[in-house]
């Protein structure tokens, strides 16, 4: 199994100033990311930054980085340009693994490269795992996926799908989850090299509007979204200072 992991990273942050850069244990959270990334079986781990601090962390500490444009407007983007500067055949897979996920499960990455590696009539992977409480069934900011008989994406919503029609009364919300179990998204992605090079000049779907979930652009053009479903969450990623600090508490826990 052959496969590069991309890690986009951007300076810019509206909840965490900086981000990329914030100190985990005395080594950035990019750079904390890269190195979970390397235990996972990937032939190659890169950083695609954008802006040079990063990337001067990077080499730090001996991560591998590449310096992309700032003005891309999405991550889907920034993915495309490092494809190109890596010269990635259109056929090679690729593993974008989120720059604030430093206790990422290096197997899940794993997984997700499997997936799209065992399935070469799908241009994407992604993963899941079963939702285990009714809080997050209905929270609108955990995004839901529904799947078909071979394990392909029907949908993502952040709607509580599927809907349970007799699992609560009208109006009312449920008490208990519906079985089998929804499934909740993981936000990992496998490609194709030469599908990430295309994706940002697809039209955005309105689907991907209302929702404001780009995976759903795939699905309104017809490509196949191969899903790995996980037996367990991921851990913790960093979207806030809060969550940084519940991070920085593991990682002192750990050492």
């Amino acid at each position: 199994m052959s496969f590069t992991v991309l890690v986009p990273a951007r300076l810019a942050s509206t909840r965490l100033p900086d981000k990329p850069l914030a100190d985990i244990a005395g080594v950035p959270m990019v750079a904390r990311v890269a190195q979970r990334a390397a235990q996972s079986g990937a032939a190659r781990v890169v950083v695609a930054a954008d802006h040079a601090s990063i990337l001067a962390a990077c080499h730090t500490h001996g991560v591998e980085a590449i310096l992309t444009r700032q003005d891309h407007p999405s991550g889907s983007d920034r993915l495309a340009e490092a494809c190109e500067q890596l010269g990635l055949d259109g056929d090679a897979v690729v593993v974008n693994v989120q720059g604030d996920e430093p206790l990422i499960d290096p197997a899940l990455i794993d997984a997700v490269a499997a997936a799209l590696l065992a399935r070469p009539d799908a241009a994407m992977s992604t993963a899941v795992h079963a939702i285990d409480s009714v809080a997050d069934y209905l929270n609108p900011n955990v995004v839901k996926a529904v799947l078909d008989a071979q394990g392909n994406a029907l949908y993502f919503s952040r709607a509580p799908i599927p809907w349970w029609r007799d699992g609560a009364a009208p109006g009312v919300p449920p008490v208990q989850l519906p079985s089998p179990a929804p499934l909740r998204h993981i936000g990992i992605y496998g490609y194709r090299a030469g599908f990430v090079r295309r994706f940002p000049s697809l039209p955005p779907s309105p689907l991907e509007t209302i929702e404001a979930l780009e995976q759903l652009r795939a699905l309104w053009h017809g490509h196949r979204i191969a899903v790995h479903v996980s037996d367990a969450a991921p851990g913790p990623g960093v979207d806030t200072p809060e969550d940084l600090a519940r991070v920085r508490a593991l990682f002192g826990a750990a050492n």
